[in-house]
């Protein structure tokens, strides 16, 4: 984080303890400040964005020493997996790997020979799990978690109560993909494709659905976030449930979030930080459009308090603020594909490090189609608040505050024509 002139850091304190915090702290990434949420829990979140590799010793390793190190005891649901029996003994093989004391939690759907709502109100399995130092939830299909550890009046069972005790106490909350997924209050449920999202909406309790809100009422959370270009879903369900902070993380890599809303971000890249806080939308046009969101990529050991809004770049980019007037890069900046693998934050590098002050990236559909179709603009823009660091050690960039807007346009079909 910036040093501060001591009259700032005095008012920045004065500003903490008042919950005054704004604009004022170094390197903001909102003006607004986000309240915590009352009674927070002590412990600490580990949420994967999925494709996490047997050898990531980062985020195994953190996940166990936050459980309390070599022996700690972690509970192991594989709730979402359509082989439960196979996802739980892999992933209690990287635990023990890494010194954990992992077991297998039996509540499952798709588990052979076992009745799910009976076994996820088991007051044994459930001490059990209350005894534990750390939970951790598999991959696959997000809905069968929330259908396992949720009554169908909505309440929450006697094994999904121990996880928040674990929760509440100080222990880990870990999830990976559909594990991550359900850290949110809302998260998607039975999403379509990203463009046609966009084209026809998002309805509650179809593209997204309750999830079990462990990071809180005002924080939307999304994985394999950079891999399958899922920014853009991110958007309209945080309009449709009017979230103003979204975090989207990529595969291979976690957030690290702890009891004072701290996050780090540890694995392989990093993660989208999407802000709605001032975001215009434009009702009279009958398809999706949006305006002044801001966007900033939070690359692996970058730091980001959720309360005050700060950013702390990684140790190797400390002293690498970029300087906007002595641009790497000249010349337009776009893309074809903005959905594509990791297009968005390659943009948003690219135009930070630049003498451009606008990049331009296209979403649209087959183009074999016949028939015009609608497609997106996403036009990215440089403002006064932009930060970009580089880091020493590799071309790894930080970005801070860029605009986006997006908004529809008409797509001609066929595409091209062979000459």
């Amino acid at each position: 984080m910036l040093k501060l002139a001591p009259s700032l850091a005095l008012s920045l304190a004065l500003a903490v303890l008042t919950g005054a915090v704004q604009a004022q702290t170094p390197d903001p990434v909102r003006s607004e400040q986000v309240k915590p949420p009352a009674s927070a829990p002590k412990g600490s979140l580990v949420i994967i964005g999925g494709g996490l590799r047997g050898d990531n010793a980062d985020v195994w390793g953190k996940i166990v020493n936050l459980a309390g190190g070599k022996g700690a005891r972690i509970a192991v649901f594989p709730s979402a997996s359509g082989s439960p029996e196979r996802a739980a003994q892999s992933i209690i093989g990287y635990l023990k790997k890494y010194g954990a004391d992992a077991f297998a939690v039996p509540v499952a759907i798709r588990l052979a020979d076992s009745d799910y709502r009976k076994a996820a109100d088991d007051v044994a399995l459930a001490k059990k799990i209350r005894d534990s130092d750390g939970v951790y939830f598999a991959g696959g299909d997000q809905s069968r978690i929330t259908q396992a550890l949720v009554r169908e009046d909505g309440t929450r069972t006697a094994v999904l109560e121990a996880v928040w005790d674990v929760y509440r106490r100080g222990g880990v909350v870990a999830g990976s993909s559909a594990g991550a997924a359900i850290m949110s209050s809302t998260m998607f449920y039975n999403p379509k494709a990203i463009l046609a999202m966009l084209r026809t909406g998002v309805t509650d309790g179809q593209e997204i659905a309750p999830g079990l809100g462990f990071v809180g009422d005002d924080v939307f959370i999304d994985q394999h976030l950079l891999v399958r270009g899922r920014f853009a879903r991110m958007i309209p369900a945080m309009l449709a449930k009017n979230y103003k902070l979204g975090l989207g993380v990529d595969e291979d890599s976690a957030m690290v979030i702890n009891g004072k809303r701290e996050v780090e971000v540890i694995g392989y890249t990093g993660a989208l930080l999407i802000d709605l806080s001032h975001v215009v939308v434009d009702k009279t046009k009958p398809d999706f459009n949006v305006s002044n969101v801001r966007l900033s990529y939070l690359d692996r050991g970058d730091k980001f308090n959720i309360i005050t809004q700060s950013f702390t770049p990684s140790p190797d980019k400390a002293g690498g603020r970029l300087d906007p007037q002595r641009p790497a890069l000249r010349g337009p900046v776009y893309t074809n594909d903005i959905l594509g693998n990791s297009a968005v934050v390659n943009i948003m590098e690219r135009l930070i490090d630049s003498d451009q002050e606008e990049a331009i990236g296209i979403a649209a559909g087959n183009p074999r189609s016949t028939a015009p179709e609608v497609g997106f603009e996403f036009r990215f823009t440089k403002t006064p608040e932009s930060v970009g660091y580089i880091s020493s050690v590799a071309e790894a960039y930080s970005v801070l505050n860029i605009r986006l807007d997006v908004r529809p346009i008409d797509i001609p079909r066929p595409l091209y024509k062979y000459r």
